[in-house]
């Protein structure tokens, strides 16, 4: 890795490199966070600003006891026979972000799970804080760079890849059991293929159903997805339907 002389004094432990590691964590994480709030997404600004600085001060942290161990609590450590592990830090953070990032995960009553680019955007972001924390900052730079890459210009590349797919997946509520027959007839006759149907009787705390199903086909080659909803939503019965 290049090096020069004003990046290996900000890798030490000084009030400068301290103010840098801190402010630049500051910046990157509300960055990331930023467009997420506008978008009134879970685990906005503010949540995003924190993990990295929590990540950062832990990594700060592990170097400043291996810095401390080898100069004034040398002695001390020696004594008491303290041999402390500081690579658990940045373990613990990682495996701490776990959790958290588990918790934005959730299946709708509409058998779709949500919440998984939260969760990788929270563990990608306490990796970035770890190495801000450490010093790497060039690393830390391009792993921002690549992390607002995948968050806000692929999803558009992906929307665009998904519209033209000739694979969808949608999901109906309907009245009856019953209704469903009529949902796959009426899908064979528009030549859509349908290859799996998960279906929900959906009773609700009431005592009254709501029968869903969540259906995998495959479109006809003429045929685009906005098209193909358009009609199925004239299908007898339907209540909602929806692209997944």
């Amino acid at each position: 890795m290049l090096s020069c002389r004003w990046l290996d004094y900000l890798r030490e432990l000084n009030m400068a490199s301290l103010l840098l590691r801190l402010t630049l964590v500051s910046v990157l994480g509300g960055l990331i966070g930023m467009e997420r709030e506008r978008k009134r997404l879970p685990a906005g600004f503010r949540t995003y600003m924190l993990v990295c600085i929590g990540s950062a001060l832990a990594m700060i942290l592990s170097q400043y006891i291996t810095v401390m161990q080898s100069g004034a609590w040398a002695e001390a450590s020696v004594a008491v026979g303290n041999r402390t592990d500081v690579s658990r830090f940045g373990a613990q953070v990682i495996s701490g972000v776990g959790f958290l990032g588990a918790s934005t995960i959730l299946i709708t009553n509409r058998q779709e799970v949500r919440g998984l680019p939260t969760a990788a955007g929270l563990w990608a972001s306490a990796c970035m804080g770890l190495a801000v924390g450490a010093g790497l900052y060039e690393c830390a730079v391009v792993g921002f760079l690549l992390i607002l890459l995948s968050m806000f210009v692929l999803p558009r590349i992906e929307n665009a890849v998904r519209v033209k797919a000739r694979n969808m997946m949608f999901y109906v509520e309907f009245y009856t059991v019953e209704d469903m027959t009529s949902i796959i007839r009426a899908s064979k006759a528009l030549g859509i293929r349908i290859f799996e149907v998960d279906f929900d009787k959906g009773k609700l705390a009431s005592g009254i159903y709501n029968p869903n199903a969540v259906f995998t086909v495959g479109l006809p080659v003429e045929m685009m997805h906005v098209s193909a909803m358009s009609e199925l939503s004239r299908i007898e019965n339907i209540r909602v339907i929806e692209e997944l």
